[in-house]
Parts: C-alpha cells; structure tokens; sequence
C-alpha cells in the first residue's frame, strides 16, 4: 500500500504490453462522428469498450441518449466511496474526426494500431483513446496498490466532441446532481514538451464564419468584361486585410484582449514553444511585442482557413461572380464572444466593405476559460506532477486550442484541470496520427501518482 506501488503496477502495464494491445482494441472501433455511415460505432465504444471496464473498477456506468439528436451518446459512470471524500470529475471522449485513409502513409491503416519504433499509429490513438485510456488505467493501478481510491470518481465519456460537443452542455445541465464534484482533471491535447509533464487549466474559445461577397449572376469572360466588373476576389482579399496587417496583428479593437495581465505573462515565461516535432515558428508573424508564448496563450489569432474564386481547379479567362473566406478567431478570455461577429460587422462597415456578408457556420464552438494559475487545485497537482516526474511541469493558464471546458467550468463551477498525455507532432486531425510510447508509459505514472495524492488527502 505505498505510492510507489502504484507507480510501479502502472509501469508493469506499459512494458507488459498491455497498454498498447488494450489501445488497439480502442482504437480498432472507427467512431468517425463527422460520418453519419458510422454512427451506429459511437454508442458500441461505450457499451463494448469503455462500460465493461469502469464496471469491474466499481462503477455504476449508464450510456444516454443526447439530448440533442444530431450528438452521439454519452456514457455517465460513478464510483462513489465515500461521499463525504473528494470527488474528482474526470471526461474524455470516442469520438474520432474522419479517418482520411486514403492519404494515410502506406502500410498504415486508421483502425489498426500500428507500432513503428516509439510510434503507435492509428486515428483517434492521441485524440482523445490514448489519453481516457491512461486515466481509467491509473485508477486501475492505484486501487491494486492501495485497495481502494480513497477518493470518488464521475467519468464523463461523450461521442461528440469533433462535431462541437453538440449536446453536452444540455445534458450536464439536466444531470448536475450527479456531477456535482470539487474538480475537473481530465486529459486532452498535446504536451510542450513530450519529456516533461503539462498542465492547463482552460482554453481558447473559438468562433468560426464565412466572409461572402456576391457581385452578380455568372461569370464574365475577362477579355470582353476586364477593367468594367469588380472583381470580388479582389475585394475580399482587402476586406481580409483590414482585419489584420500584413504580420497578422489584428486591427478590429474589440478582438484585441484586456487579459493578458502581467500574472499571466509571468506564468507563459520561459515556456516552450518550438521543438523539432512542428514546423519552425515565423518569428516575424503576430503580434509585435508579445513573445510567441504569449500570442499562442494569451492572445487572439485570426486565420483565413480556405478561400475560393471562379473554379480553383480550373480556372477560365472569367471574372467570377462570387468569393468567400473560412475564417477563424481563436480567442482567450478577456474577449466578449457576444461581440466578436457584431464587432466584425461594424468594422467591414466603417472600411466601406458592407457588401460582404458574414455568414456563421452552424457548428458550434466553445467559449474561452481560465482558471487562476494560484488555484489550490493549481498547486496541488503541480506539486504531485514534480513529485513523480523529478521536475516541475510546464504550467499553462489555458491551450492554444479549444475545449469543451466552458460546460466544466461555467455551467458547473468547477476549478478545470487538464494533463495532456500526447505531443505536439501527433498529427492530430490529420493523417497518420499517433501517441509516443515513452511519453504514455511517463503519463501513466504521472495520473498513477496524481490519483494516490488525492486519495491521500486528509
């Protein structure tokens, strides 16, 4: 019954190859929620491979139906051993983004795990199966060292996080009784440094639309036509560029932060932002006075994620009759999300662009959060991190990404903290995605450590 036991049972679990046959089977069920042909997949991950597992921890596991038809199901499992103990709120989801097989590299395959060096490749390997996976098994390894938890846990696995979380937010609002707890500590993107343990309590928001401008019926042959019709490429490309300066500093006022305080620029110092596993950071790019910590942490960023004109594919001698822009603002807290697409409004009107419209795009996107970098529960896993890993981790106050932490952290009031247990050259959302063996089998020790502390507590 000591710490070390658990940290040991989690290493046997890895070196065993245990950990990555149990992945394999996770990752062999293709549940592609972006893919209405795979839907039947999302609710047969919780019933075959996830519900079976927490029931022979001790849990009571119920799948759900969402609330919202478009969602896939959600499964709700408790381990309750003490009411009067901590209870940690713990979530992570099956659902994977389309399996792109066709551009995976040859003798990969999506749905079968691959091992390739320290390399395990598969789709949805780092997000999100790998990582709910390390969190159940530490459980695991604390109650054969310990015998119990010595803590209670509610596991909130859902199968619609890459459709936007559709539904998520009504369904904890309707279940709030049951996960009422003292804190978020889940798992979900990628480590700074793929060495060294990360946390982060938040992330950014994001919001995504279409700039649209619509000039006429049909094309017109440029001969006949050049020089007399505006061409609304031409004028989307300037209406982009008011947005933001030719490094990417944003011009809208409203988009630009009131947040980044000087606590939470001493927390980004010295963080890591550039590794050999991603492409070299233009240095140049983003805003001037902000180091790259800070503009990918504590500020907003604006992309221009596609843009179409005429027939890219085969372009004739025309001047098009429309144009349009995906765009995207990713933005942290200190942004009012109410304001982002009224504000844009009001500037492409004062630059004299009213023609073009701003068109959101139905799927939705979370809001940003925050937790205080001074939180207790801040300290408190910090601490049990350094305790295990001999260093302190990298601490940051939210991810560069986006989350469904708003439902955890607004909707039920929960300090939020999340350990990432993948790597920045993951290949998420792409082909070829994978997890690092070295990193899962250090992760596995990390939450192993992480649950015994808080099983600890007086």
């Amino acid at each position: 019954m000591t710490r070390d036991a658990a940290l040991d049972h989690a290493r046997h679990y890895a070196d065993s190859g245990r950990f990555q046959a149990d992945l394999a089977a996770l990752v062999a069920h293709p549940t592609e929620s972006q893919n209405p042909e795979a839907r039947a997949e999302l609710p047969r991950y919780l019933e075959q491979a996830i519900g079976p597992r927490l029931q022979a921890l001790g849990f009571d596991c119920t799948v759900h139906d969402n609330p919202d038809p478009a969602g896939g199901p959600l499964l709700l499992a408790r381990r309750i051993e003490d009411p009067a103990r901590t209870t940690v709120l713990s979530y992570g989801h099956g659902d994977v983004i389309r399996a792109q097989t066709e551009q995976w590299r040859e003798g990969l395959h999506p749905f079968n795990l691959t091992a390739e060096g320290a390399r395990l490749y598969g789709r949805g390997s780092a997000d999100n199966k790998a990582q709910h996976l390390i969190n159940i098994a530490a459980l695991e390894a604390v109650i054969a060292a310990r015998g119990h938890l010595g803590f209670n846990v509610t596991m909130l696995i859902e199968m619609s996080e890459e459709t936007g979380s559709s539904g998520l937010a009504d369904f904890c609002r309707a279940h709030r009784a049951d996960l009422r707890a003292d804190v978020l500590i889940a798992s979900d993107g990628p480590r700074l440094h793929p060495d060294v343990a990360t946390m982060f309590m938040g992330s950014r928001g994001a919001v995504s639309f279409d700039l649209v401008l619509e000039l006429r019926d049909g094309a017109h042959h440029s001969g006949n036509w050049g020089g007399l019709l505006a061409d609304p490429a031409m004028i989307l490309a300037h209406a982009l560029a008011s947005i933001s300066d030719r490094r990417g500093q944003i011009l809208i006022p409203e988009w630009r932060p009131d947040s980044l305080t000087p606590q939470i620029r001493a927390a980004l110092d010295g963080l890591p932002i550039e590794d050999d596993s991603g492409p070299s950071i233009d240095t140049d790019w983003g805003e001037a006075d902000l180091t790259p910590a800070e503009r990918a942490y504590g500020w907003n960023s604006f992309a221009v994620l596609a843009m179409t004109a005429g027939v890219p594919d085969a372009p004739v001698n025309a001047i098009a009759a429309r144009a349009r822009a995906t765009c995207q603002l990713r933005y942290v807290v200190g942004t009012d999300p109410d304001d982002i697409l009224p504000a844009l409004r009001r500037h492409l009107d004062a630059q004299g662009f009213g023609a073009v419209r701003i068109v959101p795009q139905d799927r939705g996107f979370f809001h940003a959060t925050r937790l205080d970098p001074d939180h207790d529960w801040v300290r408190f896993v910090a601490a049990s991190l350094t305790r295990t890993g001999g260093r302190a981790p990298h601490v940051l106050p939210n991810l560069a990404g986006s989350l469904p932490n708003d439902v955890f952290a607004d909707l039920l009031g929960l300090p939020t903290i999340w350990v990432p247990h993948s790597y920045r050259g993951c290949s998420q959302h792409a082909p070829n995605e994978h997890v690092l063996m070295p990193l899962c089998r250090d992760a596995l020790q990390v939450m192993a450590g992480l649950w015994w502390d808080i099983g600890a507590q007086p």
